[in-house]
C-alpha cells in the first residue's frame, strides 16, 4: 500500500484549464472494508469503466470534466487526483485495474473515519486546484462528492455532519452516499420498484448549509451503471432551457390579442444519448447532428433558449407514430437559480397542472418553435414542429412532428380479412413460439458499444483515417522548413480542454401505445 500511495503522491498535478464549463468535477469514494467487497468490486469497476469510456467518448464538452478517485481501506488513498477525463482513459483504466487487484474478503477492518477523511483531503485538493487554475480562467469552481459504502448510511451522514462542520463548504454542491446492499438485504417491493424506476431511491438531507443525498442501491452493474449515467446529465442552472407558451386563459378566443400568452419555464433533459455524438463507423460517415438546423432541439450542451408556441391540442389516439421522428427529449420544471422562489413554485405547480390536465383529457399538443432571433426580413424563418406528450410523471416529452415538406407519398393497401389456411398457419405457428413481455425493457438488451468504445479510446492519438488524396492539406512549403522549425521552435506544453438530476422515469402507458400507426 505504501508504494502504491507513493505513487499517488507524485501523480497529485493539477492539469491546465481555459474552458468555461458548468458541469462539477466529481470526487468519487469507494469504501472497500465492506464483507461484501467481494461482489462489489467486480460489479463497481465495470460499471464505472461503462460510464466514464461513454463520457471520454462523446462529441462536444465533457459531462464528466474532472475525476478523483480515493479508497478507504484501513486509511484513505488518492488513487487518482484530479485528472481531465476526456484525455485520460488509459489513466483511469489504471486505477481501475488498482480497484481490481485490492484483497477480497472484507480484509479491512471498519473502524476509524476514513471516508471522512477522504472527504476532507478531496475538498482541500481541490481548492488547490481551483487556485492553480484561477490564472488560466477557468471557471469551473464547484465539486460533487459521491461516497460508495455498505456502512448504515445514517452513521456516515452523522459522522459527516459531526466532522465538517469547520470545513470549508463554499465549493462543494453536494454529498451523495450511496449505500450499497446485496440483494438479499432488499426487500421484494424495493426491488420490484428499482427495477421499475431504473433509479435508486434516494433521500436528502439538508445540513451544514448544502445537501446530502442519501441512496440505497443494489450491487449489480446495471444499478450502479446509472447510477454514475446521472453523472453525464446536464447540471447548469444558470438558465431555463425552454420556455413554454401557451394562449393565456379567463380570455375570449376571439378578442384575445394574439401576443397574450403563458408562459411555462422548463429545462430539457435527454432520455437518450445521441449515437451521433459517438465515434462513427469505419470509414467516418457518422456525424453529429448540427445543432443549428432549425428543425431539432438538443438538450446538451444547453446554450440556446428555445420557445415552444402551443398552436393546437391534439388527440392521443389521433397521432400516427411514422410522422414522429428524431430522439425525445424530456421536459421538466426548470430548476433555474436565478428565479427567485415563489416564481419557481408557482411555475412547478402550473407545470404539474397541465401534465395533469393533458393526461385526464388524453390530449398531446402541437407546438411551433420560434425563431431565435429576428431575422431580416429578406431572411426566411424555417418553422419546425413538435408534439407534446403527457405522461403519469410529471414529466412531459416532446418529439419533432413531420411537416408537409418533409413527408412523402406512401400508399397503404387495405389489409386483406382472410389468409389461406396453407400461409396463416406457418405465420400462427411462428408468433407461437415467441417469447411474450408485457413492455419493453431497454436494459435488457446491448449491443457491444462498451467494447467498442474501449477499442477506439485504446488506440493511439496520432493514428488516423487515411484521407482522400483530394482532401489532404499541401505539405510541400512545411517540408521546406522543417529542420529550420525542429531547431529554433521549443515544445509547447497545450493545455488539455475541460470540456456532465436524476432522469425522470417516463412511463408513456396508454398515450404511448396511442402512438401506433392507425390503420
Amino acid at each position: 500500500m505504501n508504494s502504491r500511495k507513493l505513487l499517488s503522491e507524485t501523480r497529485r498535478t493539477f492539469p491546465a484549464t481555459k474552458v468555461h464549463c458548468q458541469q462539477p468535477s466529481r470526487i468519487l469514494i469507494v469504501d472497500v472494508t465492506s464483507p461484501s467487497w467481494t461482489n462489489t468490486c467486480s460489479v463497481l469497476s465495470e460499471a464505472l469503466e461503462n460510464t466514464l469510456c461513454l463520457a471520454c467518448s462523446l462529441a462536444g464538452p465533457c459531462r464528466v470534466p474532472l475525476l478523483s478517485l480515493y479508497m478507504v481501506q484501513n486509511q484513505q488513498e488518492c488513487v487518482l487526483p484530479f485528472t481531465v477525463v476526456k484525455e485520460s482513459f488509459a489513466q483511469i483504466q489504471a486505477c481501475i485495474s488498482e480497484l481490481r487487484s485490492l484483497p477480497r474478503e472484507g480484509s479491512f477492518p471498519q473502524w476509524g473515519n476514513g471516508v471522512v477523511q477522504a472527504v476532507q483531503d478531496g475538498l482541500q485538493q481541490f481548492k488547490q486546484y481551483s487556485r492553480h487554475t484561477a490564472a488560466g480562467g477557468s471557471t469551473n469552481s464547484s465539486v460533487e462528492i459521491t461516497i460508495l459504502t455498505s456502512q448504515s448510511s445514517k452513521e456516515m451522514v452523522k459522522q459527516l455532519e459531526k466532522k465538517l462542520k469547520d470545513v470549508d463548504l463554499v465549493s462543494l454542491r453536494r454529498i451523495q452516499v450511496i449505500e450499497v446492499l446485496k440483494r438479499d438485504f432488499l426487500e421484494p417491493e424495493d426491488v420490484e420498484q428499482r427495477v421499475a424506476a431504473e433509479e435508486p431511491s434516494s433521500n436528502d438531507i439538508a445540513i451544514l448549509g448544502m445537501d446530502i443525498d442519501v441512496q440505497t442501491i443494489e450491487d449489480n452493474v446495471i444499478g450502479l451503471e446509472m447510477l454514475f449515467k446521472t453523472w453525464l446529465h446536464d447540471y447548469g442552472t444558470e438558465r431555463e432551457h425552454l420556455h413554454l407558451l401557451l394562449p393565456s386563459g379567463g380570455i375570449s378566443r376571439a378578442t384575445a390579442p394574439k401576443t397574450t400568452l403563458m408562459c411555462l419555464k422548463c429545462d430539457l433533459q435527454e432520455r437518450l444519448l445521441d449515437p451521433a455524438l459517438l465515434p462513427g463507423s469505419v470509414d467516418g460517415t457518422v456525424r453529429a447532428a448540427d445543432l443549428n438546423s432549425p428543425c431539432q432541439m438538443a438538450a446538451w450542451p444547453a446554450t440556446v433558449l428555445y420557445k415552444l408556441r402551443v398552436v393546437k391540442a391534439l388527440k392521443c389516439e389521433g397521432v400516427c407514430e411514422s410522422v414522429l421522428y428524431g430522439l425525445p427529449f424530456i421536459i421538466k420544471p426548470t430548476s433555474c437559480w436565478q428565479l427567485d422562489w415563489d416564481e419557481l413554485e408557482l411555475n412547478q405547480h402550473s407545470f404539474h397542472a397541465l401534465c395533469h390536465s393533458l393526461l385526464k383529457r388524453k390530449w398531446m399538443l402541437l407546438a411551433k418553435r420560434e425563431p431565435q432571433n429576428t431575422s431580416p426580413s429578406w431572411d426566411i424563418a424555417v418553422h419546425s414542429y413538435y408534439v407534446i406528450v403527457p405522461s403519469d410523471s410529471a414529466t412531459l416529452l416532446v418529439k419533432a412532428v413531420a411537416i408537409r415538406e418533409l413527408l412523402l407519398p406512401s400508399a397503404f393497401p387495405a389489409l386483406i380479412a382472410e389468409h389461406p389456411e396453407r400461409v396463416q398457419g406457418p405465420i400462427e405457428s411462428a408468433l407461437n413460439s415467441l417469447e411474450v413481455e408485457v413492455a419493453y425493457n431497454p436494459l435488457h438488451l446491448k449491443s457491444n458499444i462498451y467494447e467498442y468504445l474501449r477499442s477506439v479510446l485504446s488506440k493511439p492519438l496520432h493514428r488516423q483515417q487515411p484521407q482522400p488524396r483530394d482532401q489532404r492539406p499541401e505539405r510541400h512549403q512545411a517540408k521546406q522548413h522543417q529542420s529550420r522549425s525542429k531547431a529554433t521552435v521549443a515544445p509547447l506544453l497545450m493545455a488539455s480542454p475541460v470540456q456532465a438530476f436524476r432522469p425522470a422515469a417516463v412511463r408513456r402507458g396508454s398515450c404511448e401505445r396511442s402512438l401506433l400507426p392507425k390503420e
